[in-house]
């Protein structure tokens, strides 16, 4: 063990729960991957609950608690530390435009702010001279204010380092090792790192270690400075406006910001993002167009779906989540301390926690509670197919990586028209492995938005996959995000991934050498590797010798609908192989799923040809009955080819006049 606490993140939130846990008797490391990438160096540091008027009221109420304890939080650091955090209850000013509707009424203006005051046209200006002229009005906040968010990271740092928190920059975590239940260590690119508790404080970048749904939202920023001439500061108030907030500091330095853009991790600044931040600050405070540039800059704020972060218990005993902060990392940096320090030192859970924890993303399961009867019956025009049926009794079961299947027809969740058609057709197929790409639900594409929630996985072993990922690295990457969203809903033991690695976007034939590596890395990690080939009877038998768990061979080009073109080479890669084939890719009809059975594949997987037909859950009973068919006729060995006719009702033994 290299400590009782083991924090992943080294950005305020991370180091502000490493030096409350220190501060309480704790042996803590934590795991910087890149100690400037933090979203904290790219903040303003506004401690804004009330100017934001932000709308949920727990969160609220969560951010005003968190502003409560800054004066003597900070004090305590810079304490610590003999340094200074720029901490400064400044109080905001939020201007309004004239046209902005209910804001000019402070009669009518819902706050949830304790003590604002409305100031009229003249009020404002003198309160703060050199405003836009068309500005009519405002809301001044006294209880508000700012810290200097570079200034206090730094402190933060020196202040963990100063009373023995193992701080580690340039480590990053690739993976959580877990077993039943429990993070065992973490996978570093500097080896397996173990302590007693784990914290996950990755902020934007969550997601790549724990299927969480904090993406990236990227903001610009720059700085200006006021001239030397100037011999006082005009400005010792933040602005906060529509999209637009100016922070001056003790310095002469004031901030602009800042930009929302949903871009992913695009890096760097662009005209757009400063030209749009300088015209709105500059209607609001003109005499900033003549202030001299010092600096521009961007990050990356860690958003969730509903702008609340994600902190308390995780699906592991020892494992807890603090990310998600978005706008408000900052100021909820010491009120997230406090609360996760009473939750992993003391076992004490404040009841706000509840409203944060992450399983309100997954909701109670929206199919049917009919959905996964071993029946359906589903109709359209003429067609009816009912009552799924599984082979008879001379069959063994499937069985994969130690685990029994009965059903020897996978399918996947893409392609279809609806959530609701694809659930119906997983039910017809009468499947019980369903393969889902990891960076779809990921990112929440297109028909994959709900796919957690729109299945029974309590009935349905989950296969993730590797689709997208071009190189070995990005595949090992993403299986070891697929194991943990097995892991969430509630697969404890699911290590199975079907490896993709797919660099041809054309063709989308995979790479035989990039599967390879990537298969080796990942039986050492402990996953059962379902590795989707081209037919190549050397590759199949390798991937088997590396520790695969099946080879899926294509028949031919995936969602192409050729059927079988390799039937030479998946004949001998049945021939050899010890562990099971599965055809995968290219099946187009039921009667191409039954020879690929007759030929003596243990399964298929079989998505685009039910998605893509006319009439999905029909096509998906079709094809449930022709890999039973197909399975049977394989068991019942075909009648022997002969090159003369044989009658079926012989002559011999008749009787002849």
């Amino acid at each position: 063990m290299t400590s009782d606490v083991l924090i992943i993140g080294g950005g305020a939130i991370g180091l502000a729960i490493a030096v409350e846990l220190k501060l309480r008797g704790g042996s803590v490391t934590v795991l910087c991957h890149d100690f400037q990438a933090a979203a904290t160096h790219a903040a303003a540091g506004m401690l804004a609950p009330d100017a934001e008027n932000i709308p949920n009221p727990v969160m609220g109420s969560l951010c005003r608690r968190s502003r409560a304890l800054y004066s003597d939080w900070t004090q305590k650091l810079e304490d610590l530390t003999g340094l200074n955090t720029g901490y400064w209850p400044c109080g905001i000013l939020a201007p309004v435009y004239q046209g902005q509707g209910d804001k000019l009424n402070a009669s009518t203006t819902a706050h949830t702010a304790q003590f604002p005051y409305w100031l009229n046209q003249a009020a404002i200006h003198q309160y703060q001279p050199g405003l836009g002229s068309e500005v009519v009005g405002g809301w001044w906040y006294p209880e508000d204010g700012q810290v200097d968010n570079r200034a206090l990271i730094n402190v933060l740092r020196t202040a963990a380092e100063s009373l023995g928190v193992e701080f580690k920059n340039g480590i990053k975590v690739e993976a959580f090792l877990q077993q039943q239940g429990e993070v065992q260590g973490v996978q570093t690119n500097t080896g397996v790192i173990r302590a007693a508790h784990y914290v996950l404080a990755t902020g934007a970048w969550s997601n790549e270690l724990l299927p969480l749904p904090v993406s990236p939202r990227k903001g610009q920023m720059l700085k200006v400075r006021v001239p030397d001439f100037i011999p006082e500061l005009p400005l010792t108030r933040v602005l906060f406006g529509d999209n637009i907030y100016i922070v001056p500091r003790r310095n002469r330095s004031i901030i602009i910001g800042a930009t929302s853009e949903d871009v992913g991790f695009t890096p760097h600044n662009t005209p757009a993002g400063i030209q749009t931040l300088l015209q709105q600050a500059i209607s609001l405070y003109p005499q900033l167009q003549d202030y001299p540039i010092q600096e521009f800059w961007w990050g990356f704020r860690p958003a969730t779906p509903d702008e609340l972060p994600i902190f308390g218990t995780s699906h592991c005993k020892n494992l807890t989540l603090a990310t998600g902060h978005y706008r408000n990392g900052i100021l909820l940096a010491p009120i997230t301390a406090a609360l996760i320090a009473d939750l992993i030192w003391s076992q004490k859970s404040d009841p706000i926690l509840s409203n944060f924890h992450y399983s309100r993303f997954h909701s109670q399961s929206s199919t049917p509670t009919s959905m996964f009867t071993h029946s359906a019956n589903f109709s359209k025009g003429n067609i009816a197919v009912k009552d799924a049926i599984h082979p008879v009794s001379i069959d063994s079961p499937l069985v994969i990586a130690g685990k029994t299947f009965q059903s020897r027809l996978m399918t996947g969740t893409g392609k279809y028209r609806s959530i609701e058609e694809m659930q119906q057709s997983i039910v017809a197929s009468g499947c019980q492995i369903v393969t889902v790409a990891v960076r779809r639900v990921q990112t929440k594409a297109a028909g994959h938005e709900n796919l957690a929630e729109a299945l029974d996985w309590t009935k349905i072993w989950m296969l993730p996959n590797t689709a997208g990922c071009e190189t070995a690295e990005e595949a090992i990457r993403v299986a070891r995000l697929g194991r943990e969203m097995a892991k969430l809903l509630g697969q404890e033991d699911n290590n199975f991934v079907k490896l993709e690695v797919i660099p041809d976007p054309k063709y989308l034939l995979p790479d035989p050498i990039g599967t390879l590596q990537a298969a080796e890395q990942l039986v050492k990690e402990g996953f059962a590797v379902l590795p989707y080939i081209n037919a190549d009877p050397m590759l199949a038998k390798r991937l088997e010798d590396v520790g695969c768990a099946t080879v899926m061979p294509l028949a031919s080009p995936i969602g192409s609908g050729q059927g079988l073109k390799t039937t030479a080479n998946i004949q001998i890669i049945i021939e050899n192989a010890n562990i099971p084939v599965v055809v995968d890719a290219g099946i187009g009809a039921p009667s191409e799923a039954a020879q690929a059975m007759e030929l003596g594949a243990d399964a298929l997987l079989i998505n685009s040809a039910i998605a893509l037909s006319q009439n999905p859950p029909a096509m998906a009973q079709a094809m449930n009955l022709a890999a039973v068919a197909g399975r049977l006729a394989y068991l019942a060995g075909r009648m022997p080819l002969k090159t003369y006719a044989s009658a079926s009702s012989p002559l011999t033994g008749t009787i002849i006049n």
